[in-house]
């Protein structure tokens, strides 16, 4: 009988201990599994946040920077907002919105076809100067009216946030912009 005992306990199933130890083993590889993709997710979405403001800077960078070289003269300028007369004697303004995070750029040729250029801007700042450098640096000076100026500097901050929260998605932008076209 002893052999018969014997023979039943070699085919009989996993004892209780055995059944344990497997789940936990394969618990801990879901687990891992789980916490790699939740962490692949965020990392995927974060650089695709980061990429499209990085894209949506470039293009108002390059708009602005456009306009202001080929503009005749800077009308106003205040830290918020930049007014000038482009090459076909229209005026162009730009306008930093800080409540809505935005920046606007206006056309007096097409008054209907304001267009929002920025998005989630936390902050803007333009100023004008001289094209003369101050002595033992590469700043210039301040401009003392809009008749006089012939850079323009903008820089601002925009960020983006993530699952509710901010991320690395934090872009500067700054640009000295020289007016190419000078003229009355």
């Amino acid at each position: 009988m002893s052999i018969k005992l014997a023979l039943r306990r070699k085919l009989s199933g996993m004892a209780l201990a055995e059944a344990l130890v497997g789940m936990c083993v394969v618990m801990l590889i879901l687990l891992a599994l789980c916490a790699f993709s939740m962490f692949s997710t965020r990392s995927f979405a974060t650089m695709f946040n980061y990429v499209d403001l990085d894209d949506d800077n470039r293009i108002a960078m390059d708009t602005i920077s456009r306009d202001v070289r080929q503009c005749k003269y800077v009308i106003d300028c205040t830290s918020s907002r930049l007014i000038i007369r482009d090459y076909n004697d229209h005026t162009l303004g730009y306008i930093y919105d800080e409540t809505a995070r935005t920046l606007t750029r206006t056309n007096s040729a097409t008054p209907a076809a304001s267009k929002v250029i920025l998005r989630e801007c936390d902050r803007l700042t333009f100023w004008i100067g001289q094209r003369n450098t101050t002595i033992g640096g590469y700043g210039v000076y301040a401009a003392a009216t809009p008749a006089t100026a012939k850079v323009v500097n903008v820089k601002w901050l925009c960020s983006r946030t993530l699952f509710g929260r901010k991320e690395n998605t934090e872009s500067v932008q700054t640009a000295r912009i020289v007016i190419r076209k000078q003229g009355a």
